[in-house]
């Protein structure tokens, strides 16, 4: 960004804050660009969001509200377009479309949200907003959501791989990032398709970058998992178990030189609409930052980071809060 005084480029510089939500304080990062000359800082849209999510996803952790993401994948899985939603719900349909663009709800709205996640509990919300309904839209939906109780089993499968996986809930400890096994396999993929040679030392790597620098510029995550600090750089946790759970993605032991290690190959074509604008551009950023660089390079490069050496010798986790030290990108 350019100082409006001098014209000439500003520094981008990071300090804690406190933010006022709600009658409550949370502690965050504050993004901002100094002009040297006049000593005079200055934020854009992005950077005031960026850290508005830092604040209110520690208020939803804290008070168990669902996530944006949370809230609209909710009523897409009953087939509910957001006026019938908010009708069944008994919120206004300006209302209810605020948080599905962020706005975050009331403890109480937020809750009962929540709540219809259990197809039990909305087949009774549904009942209560009857009246409120054509005979064809309530019968509709009651077989839909019939549908989904009888769908149980499937489901709690589903859940139990994402948790195997992860063994993790949603939160601090992996940047607020949605658990989606869909999501982080289609997002392996993309780095396989956009990088060249992706060893799991690289991908680990990459993935690393792109949750960190995904937090720093949006705050929130990207992929769903969590990283700690060994000796060869950042890794995601458990990362043996995540480059073997999708049978799209292929490992193959090689050799070059002295390095032995297992390169990453997928045929499948990722499916980038599961991510945001900004998702894909920190994606596509860190895929084109590092094309070119070796797993070996890369290791080196990850071991200048503050996040790393502030970290590895007792093999910690990495707190994301290390994202705005990012030296890389």
């Amino acid at each position: 960004m350019k100082s409006p005084f001098t014209g000439k480029e500003m520094k981008r510089i990071h300090e804690t804050r406190i933010w006022k939500f709600r009658g409550e304080e949370y502690s965050y990062i504050h993004t901002a660009w100094l002009c040297e000359d006049s000593g005079e800082q200055f934020t854009d849209d992005k950077s005031d969001m960026a850290g508005f999510v830092q604040v209110t996803n520690q208020y939803r952790e804290k008070y168990g509200i669902p996530y944006t993401d949370e809230i609209v994948a909710i009523r897409k899985r009953y087939g509910l377009s957001a006026q019938k939603m908010s009708i069944i719900l008994g919120i206004g349909i300006n209302q209810y479309r605020l948080y599905e663009q962020g706005e975050v709800p009331s403890v109480s709205n937020g809750r009962m949200i929540r709540s219809i996640s259990n197809p039990k509990v909305m087949f009774d919300i549904l009942e209560s907003s009857r009246n409120e309904l054509s005979d064809t839209e309530f019968h509709k939906l009651s077989d839909r959501i019939k549908s989904e109780i009888a769908d149980g089993e499937r489901r709690k499968i589903e859940q139990y791989e994402t948790n195997r996986v992860y063994r993790s809930v949603r939160g601090v400890g992996n940047g607020y990032a949605p658990l989606s096994l869909d999501r982080l396999k289609n997002l392996m993929i993309y780095v396989l398709e956009n990088t060249n040679e992706v060893w799991c030392t690289k991908m680990n790597k990459i993935l690393f970058y792109i949750d960190f620098l995904a937090y720093r510029e949006n705050g929130m995550a990207i992929s769903g998992l969590s990283y700690k600090a060994i000796d060869f750089g950042p890794v995601p946790e458990r990362w043996d178990v995540v480059y073997s759970e999708f049978d799209e993605i292929h490992q193959e032991l090689r050799s070059v030189g002295d390095f032995v290690g297992s390169i990453l190959t997928s045929t499948t074509k990722a499916d980038i609409t599961l991510f945001s604008e900004a998702e894909k551009n920190v994606i596509e950023k860190v895929c084109s930052r590092f094309n070119g660089l070796s797993s070996r390079d890369l290791s080196k490069l990850s071991h200048e980071e503050r996040a790393w050496i502030d970290h590895h010798d007792k093999h910690e986790s990495i707190p994301f809060a290390g994202a705005f030290d990012l030296k890389a990108v």
